[in-house]
């Protein structure tokens, strides 16, 4: 039995980064060596949800009031666990292409008159939080699903960064600044893209790394 082809923004990313690691991974199942884990953003999501949760039924969180968001927390917790799930997620089937694209959240937003945006939280050690391509990404991918699953959006995401304080002492806790970002979201390419990485699967593989995939580079060290 075939066993079911499904995408992320992690998976949609690593193939516009470098498609041959993408088509190894995917089609036959060979990643890159991981990376070193950073436990503490593992650690710091995990409390932030936790958080979170408990101002769920309250409907707000002082994060949210303090920059005058106009959303309340996303009140159905055991869809948004759901929705949180690895081996569920929040997710859309695509029956012509036979493939999945899916996503875990880690908060959802709503803005009244059914409209929901994803908010996501996101821990650095720099001091100015950058938006990289890969958020805009992971956030066009969740808004393209809540659409998909029937839900209208405001075509917004919210990124909540907990930076790093290197100003203040450490005092046996580690502190935290905290901001605020909203962004644009854009849906109407990832139906194409999520078709074209899918496709793309079913050829033959590319012959080399891009030149930009750090992998790649290391591999052409390793052979000389």
């Amino acid at each position: 039995m075939q066993k079911e082809l499904k995408l992320s923004p992690k998976s949609l990313a690593l193939y516009f980064e470098c498609p041959l690691c993408f088509w190894l991974k995917k089609a036959k199942g060979i990643e890159r060596p991981s990376p070193y884990p950073f436990q503490l953003n593992l650690e710091v999501d995990a409390i932030l949800k936790q958080e979170f949760d408990s101002c769920r039924k309250q409907g707000s969180h002082p994060l949210l009031e303090a920059n005058n968001i106009p959303a309340k927390l996303f009140s159905n917790q055991a869809l948004l666990d759901e929705w949180r799930n690895i081996n569920k997620g929040l997710r859309y089937y695509d029956k012509e292409l036979k493939a999945t694209l899916f996503g875990l959240p880690d908060d959802i937003l709503d803005f009244g008159n059914g409209k929901l945006a994803p908010f996501d939280y996101k821990s650095t050690g720099k001091s100015i939080p950058k938006i990289y391509d890969r958020f805009q990404l992971q956030m066009d991918v969740y808004t393209y699903l809540l659409e998909k699953n029937g839900y209208s959006t405001p075509r917004k995401a919210i990124l909540a960064f907990y930076i790093v304080d290197k100003e203040n002492p450490f005092e046996d806790k580690l502190p935290f600044r905290k901001e605020i970002h909203i962004i644009e979201t854009d849906p109407s390419y990832i139906e194409n893209i999520f078709k074209e990485a899918v496709l793309f699967l079913k050829a033959k593989a590319p012959r080399k790394h891009s030149q930009e995939c750090l992998f790649g580079q290391w591999l052409k060290k390793q052979a000389l």
